[in-house]
C-alpha cells in the first residue's frame, strides 16, 4: 500500500460538521452514500432525497442502516436542499440531475454528480449518447457541461478543489482509467488498437427491477453486452484522449457475472518500444500512484482479484507485458458500488474541501 506522510487525519482540526444532501437516497449508490457518510468525521447527512420513497422515514425504507437522525425522504427540491445542505451528491437515472444542479448550483449549493449529465464537455455529444435521456429531458446547460470537472481525484485533485459541479466517473472508466492514464501522458503505448474487456457485478445495473438481473437469468452465467457502441465507450476515449494529448478509438465490451458487486478491467495496449519490460512498466505505474492511499500497485506477476477491492475505496493495479505480441496488459479491480460510485464520490467531496482524500474512506480490504 503506497503511504504517504503528508496525508494525516483531520478530525482535530475540523469543529463544524459539513451539510450533505443525498439525493437518490434509496437506490444502491444512495445506500452506499449515505453508510459512509454517517461514519464521516466531518460531513453530515442533512437532507434525503428520492421520488418513489418520498414521504417515508429512512429507518421505514432502510431499517439495516443506522442514521445518527431519522430523516424523512422528501421530494428532490433546491430550495428545500439550499435550506439544508451545503453540497449535494445526486445519485439519479441520466437526464434527471440536469434537471436539478443548476437550480441547486444557482442558490449556492455544490454538487458531484453521479450520473452522466455533465461527464461530456460537449452537451451534442451527451445528446447523441444518451439518446433517450435527451429525447426525454429537455436541456439547453451547454456551458454547464464545459465547466464541470471530470471527477477522477487521482487525476483532477486541483480542478476538483475550486469546482462547484464534480462530474463523477463511470464504473467502468474508472476501472480503465487508472491503469491506462500514466501510460498515455507518457506516450509509451499507441493511440489505435486499445481492448477493453470490463466485468462487473449485478449491482451494476441499479436497483429498479430488470429481468436480466434476476437470479434465475444472471446466475451460473457470464455473458456480454453493449458490444458495439457501450455508452461508457465515448467516455472512457474522451477522457482517455485528453491524456494522451491526440484522439483515441479504443474497443470496450463490458460482461456481466454472477455476483452482486467488484468490477475486473483487462487491458491491452501495444507498447511503442518493444524493448519495455514489465518490471520498466510497473517502476512508471508505482511512480504515478506512489503518493495515493487509494491506488494499491501490485508486484509484477500478481494480478487483482475483485474480492480485495471489496467494500473498500481501493483500486487494484497490476500489468504484465507479453514480449511474444508487445502488447502491455494492464489490470484493475474495484468495488464499482464504491470506488466505482459512492466512496468515490466523498473522495471528490474531500478534495473540494482540501481533505485527505481517503478521510473517512474504507482502505482496508474485508476478506474473503
Amino acid at each position: 500500500m503506497n503511504r504517504s506522510s503528508s496525508q494525516l487525519p483531520i478530525h482535530s482540526t475540523v469543529s463544524e460538521a459539513l451539510r450533505v444532501a443525498v439525493v437518490g437516497a434509496s437506490g444502491y449508490g444512495g445506500m452506499q452514500l449515505i453508510r459512509l457518510l454517517e461514519q464521516h468525521p466531518v460531513f453530515h447527512v442533512s437532507f434525503l432525497g428520492g421520488e418513489r420513497s418520498a414521504g417515508k422515514m429512512w429507518k421505514d425504507v432502510c431499517p439495516f442502516i443506522n442514521m445518527a437522525e431519522d430523516l424523512p425522504i422528501e421530494v428532490p427540491d433546491a430550495r428545500k436542499i439550499a435550506e439544508k445542505a451545503d453540497f449535494a451528491v445526486l445519485s439519479l437515472p441520466n437526464g434527471l440531475s440536469s434537471q436539478l444542479t443548476p437550480k441547486l448550483l444557482e442558490l449556492g449549493v455544490r454538487v458531484v454528480d453521479l450520473s452522466a449529465d455533465y461527464r461530456y464537455k460537449s452537451l451534442d455529444l451527451w445528446k447523441q449518447v444518451y439518446k433517450a435521456e435527451a429525447n426525454k429531458f429537455k436541456r439547453a446547460d451547454d456551458e454547464l457541461c464545459k465547466k464541470a470537472v471530470y471527477g477522477l481525484p487521482e487525476w483532477n485533485q486541483n480542478a476538483i478543489k475550486g469546482a462547484n459541479l464534480v462530474a463523477a466517473p463511470g464504473c467502468f472508466p474508472t476501472a480503465s482509467l487508472l491503469p491506462l492514464i500514466p501510460f498515455l501522458k507518457q506516450g509509451l503505448i499507441e493511440n489505435d488498437g486499445i481492448v477493453i474487456d470490463a466485468k462487473s457485478g449485478t449491482s451494476g445495473g441499479g436497483r429498479s427491477p430488470k429481468e436480466s438481473l434476476l437470479l434465475a437469468e444472471a446466475s451460473e452465467s457470464i455473458k456480454p453486452y453493449g458490444v458495439i457502441g457501450h455508452r461508457h465507450t465515448s467516455e472512457i476515449e474522451q477522457v482517455a484522449s485528453e491524456f494522451a494529448g491526440s484522439s483515441i478509438c479504443l474497443q470496450f465490451t463490458p460482461h456481466l457475472i454472477p455476483m452482486v458487486r467488484g468490477l475486473l478491467s483487462t487491458i491491452y495496449a501495444r507498447l511503442r518500444d518493444p524493448g519495455l519490460t514489465a518490471d520498466d512498466c510497473f517502476i512508471l505505474l508505482e511512480a504515478a500512484y506512489s503518493r495515493n492511499n487509494n491506488i494499491n500497485v501490485l508486484p509484477v506477476g500478481t494480478y487483482p482479484e475483485t474480492k480485495w477491492a471489496k467494500h473498500t475505496n481501493l483500486a487494484f493495479l497490476s500489468l504484465q507485458v507479453d514480449k511474444r505480441t508487445g502488447q502491455l496488459i494492464l489490470m484493475s479491480a474495484i468495488d464499482n458500488l464504491l470506488k466505482g460510485q459512492a466512496s468515490q464520490a466523498i473522495q471528490c467531496l474531500n478534495v473540494m474541501n482540501k481533505f485527505p482524500e481517503q478521510e473517512g474512506l474504507p482502505l482496508n480490504t474485508y476478506y474473503p
